[in-house]
This record gives C-alpha cells, sequence and structure tokens, in this order.
C-alpha cells in the first residue's frame, strides 16, 4: 500500500470515528504531508469541509509553485467542488482511492491536464459500501441529492 494512500485512508477512518463520513485526503510535496484532512461537514456543521477541502485547509497558505508541485490522494473520486479547487490551485496530479462508489469530475480533471490515477483500492470501497448502506441520507445530503 502506497504511504500517502494509507495516511489518506487514516484519515477517512478517524472521520468515521467522528460520527462523520469517512473520506479522507493527504496533500503531498516533495514527498511529505503538506495536509491532511478528513470530510467533517458533519463534525463542523460546514457545508464545504469534504475532505479534499479539509487537506487545502490543514495546508495552510501556498503559494502557487508548491500547489503546482504537488499531489493529491483522496480516498473517493473528488465532487465538482473539490475538482474545481483542485484545478484552481494547479494540482497536476490527483491519486483516487476508489470511484466506484462515486464517479466524481475525473473527467474534468484529465480534460485540463490533470494526471488521474485510480487504485480501486478495497479498503477505500469498503468504507464508503458500508458507510452507504448504513447512512444513505447523510451521504445524499453529502453529494447534493
Amino acid at each position: 500500500m502506497d504511504k500517502f494512500m494509507q495516511a489518506a485512508i487514516d484519515e477517512a477512518e478517524k472521520g468515521l470515528a467522528e460520527g462523520g463520513i469517512p473520506i479522507g485526503c493527504v496533500i503531498v510535496h516533495n514527498d511529505s504531508i503538506l495536509g491532511a484532512g478528513h470530510n467533517r461537514r458533519v463534525q463542523k456543521g460546514s457545508s464545504i469541509l469534504h475532505g479534499e477541502m479539509d487537506a487545502l485547509e490543514n495546508a495552510g497558505r501556498q503559494p502557487a509553485s508548491v500547489y503546482k508541485q504537488s499531489v493529491l490522494y483522496t480516498t473517493l473520486s473528488p465532487c465538482p467542488m473539490c475538482s474545481g479547487a483542485i484545478l484552481l490551485y494547479g494540482i497536476p496530479k490527483v491519486v483516487i482511492g476508489e470511484n466506484e462508489t462515486f464517479l466524481g469530475e475525473e473527467e474534468l480533471l484529465r480534460s485540463r491536464g490533470v494526471e488521474v490515477m485510480v487504485m480501486q483500492n478495497e479498503e477505500c470501497i469498503n468504507l464508503m459500501t458500508n458507510f452507504i448502506k448504513d447512512k444513505p441520507e447523510l451521504w445524499n445530503e453529502d453529494i447534493g441529492v
């Protein structure tokens, strides 16, 4: 297992343990984690704290050159909001744990030159499959359904 994807999974598990949605993310620059986060919409009563947005927030303010040399690891295919942030900051590569339970804006990212790699990681798939089965109303809220 890639250590950065494992760090994203660890974040997802933190979110689940806190009563939230199990999606985690890390942003990596020069082979170290610049920012880590997990979906905290439930915990913070937030409309925007998806895992990717939380990781960006936790990375703090960075120069554009840092983002342009970073890799974003996320346990789930990024939604339109998170994909927009990836494009806004010019992050060139996204590694996705899985896209079976939710297919985000991967084609948009690819069309804008972002390298997208999908792992179909069983742990990521199981986390989301079980969560969606157990809490469908919370999941639908998170994806705007």
